[in-house]
């Protein structure tokens, strides 16, 4: 299997949409590994970004919030009664800072909408792990912002290694059920009694791939911490390096702070976001350039481009 599991970004901006960057939400897209799409910050009009992709609302099981204003949630109540109008049928989890059980409830309850699915909250009240199962696990660290913020770390566990055919061939085992239970770490008796332990002809394990997604901060330790040897950092970049005045009075980072973190993290590609509307064209491609020379494998994302997160390569 190609184990496919991409970024697509559906808003890039700060603060209100703009012509070229609708405000910020991300999403996750995991259909290899589980047959779903997770989404992190839903701004305003993100069920009209999703209209103009390949992605469908009912694949959503799991919305990441990083904070409460508005520019990433106000879109929050709308795609989730969309959800019910386009067969979403299954439970849907929103995971999130203190508040957002209440913002979402009391946006459904005003506006009489009625869900046809579970809805269930998780929030957050500090650092450590929100979800884990056989194939992911996502922990959480809080941010330096106005309000609370938090970013997002998701590890993929590692993938069982490959079946050594050849040598199952070499010991007289033909293809057959046996080869699926020792894949699935079973030990197998044959005819004569002779127990094929199924670790002899597994090879090494797959290592997972981890992305980080943060929300809006200032530089902080918990930055460096969730972007450790990721595969990819999503990190905001609302300013340029000559506002860094404003960065820190706003609370939020340049395009080179974030090259500093995904530098000394060790990521294999920064991916900026976040962009505020007064970066537009030759300023918006400097933050690139600024965050390059401290970063080389950095990208500012535009609206409705598509990252492939691959496996990481296998140590020979």
């Amino acid at each position: 299997m190609k184990q496919l599991m991409e970024l697509e970004f559906l808003g890039t901006g700060a603060g209100s949409p703009a012509r070229y960057r609708n405000v910020t939400s991300i999403a996750l897209k995991l259909l290899d590994e589980r047959n779903a799409v997770w989404l992190f910050d839903v701004g305003e009009g993100t069920q009209q970004q999703i209209l103009r992709t390949t992605i469908r609302p009912r694949k959503v099981d799991k919305i990441f919030i990083t904070h409460l204003h508005g520019d990433h949630i106000f879109g929050l109540p709308g795609f989730l009664s969309s959800r019910s109008f386009q067969g979403g049928q299954q439970p849907l989890t929103i995971y999130g800072p203190k508040g957002i059980r209440n913002y979402v409830t009391t946006s459904l309850r005003v506006s009489d909408s009625r869900l046809s699915y579970p809805l269930h909250f998780v929030e957050l009240t500090g650092d450590g792990e929100v979800f884990s199962d056989d194939t992911f696990r996502v922990e959480c660290r809080q941010l330096d912002h106005r309000i609370t913020s938090f970013g997002y770390r998701v590890i993929e566990k590692d993938h069982t290694g490959e079946l050594l055919v050849a040598k199952l061939q070499a010991a007289g085992i033909k293809p057959g059920p046996i080869y699926g239970k020792i894949k699935a770490g079973q030990a197998v008796t044959l005819a004569n009694g002779e127990v094929l332990p199924s670790q002899e002809f597994i090879g090494p394990a797959q290592k997972g791939r981890i992305v980080a997604i943060l929300g809006d901060t200032r530089q902080t330790a918990n930055s460096y911490a969730l972007a450790q040897n990721a595969d990819a950092l999503v990190h905001e970049s609302t300013f340029g390096k000559k506002d860094g005045r404003l960065a820190h009075n706003y609370y939020h980072s340049t395009s080179t702070q974030a090259a500093a973190i995904a530098k000394e993290a060790h990521v294999k590609q920064l991916l900026l976001t976040h962009i505020s509307a007064r970066y537009v064209g030759h300023a918006a491609h400097e933050l690139q350039t600024e965050a390059r020379q401290i970063f080389p494998h950095t990208r500012v994302m535009k609206d409705f481009e598509q990252v492939n997160i691959p496996l990481p390569n296998k140590k020979k």
